[in-house]
């Protein structure tokens, strides 16, 4: 399963976008409204918003062009990708992308949810 955010233009550079995305603390002032729970760890942290499971995300590659955040549980395989796009030394391109690996039912739970919480991120980040 493929979902992809809409591209967005964020009024920092690529350099301070990527000291901010591989701090897992720093995750939680992008999370949505919904956000019952966050606990940072050292390389990730875990999180609950209302309505949905906890979910546990891994920093894993982190370059100027983007940042990947792969799933830390063994049962769901997927990774949510930020991609770079410098456009000027105060201004970046961003857009998220998620590629998971489900079957058709699990898809079908986890689709609309997800496309919200990848719009919801999106949000947040084009106000840094």
């Amino acid at each position: 399963m493929n979902l992809e955010g809409r591209k967005i233009i964020v009024n920092k550079s690529s350099n301070e976008l990527i000291n901010l995305l591989k701090t897992p603390a720093d995750y939680q002032q992008l999370m949505p409204e919904s956000l019952q729970s966050f606990q940072a760890r050292e390389d990730g942290f875990k999180f609950s918003l209302k309505g949905m499971p906890e979910i546990a995300l891994k920093i894993g590659e982190v370059t100027e062009q983007q940042v990947v955040l792969n799933s830390a549980s063994s049962s769901l395989e997927f990774a949510l990708v930020g991609k770079m796009n410098p456009l000027n030394d105060s201004q970046t391109e961003v857009q998220l992308l998620f590629d998971g690996k489900f079957n058709p039912f699990i898809k079908m739970m986890v689709e609309k949810p997800l496309k919200n919480f990848i719009d919801a991120l999106t949000d947040k980040i084009e106000q840094l």
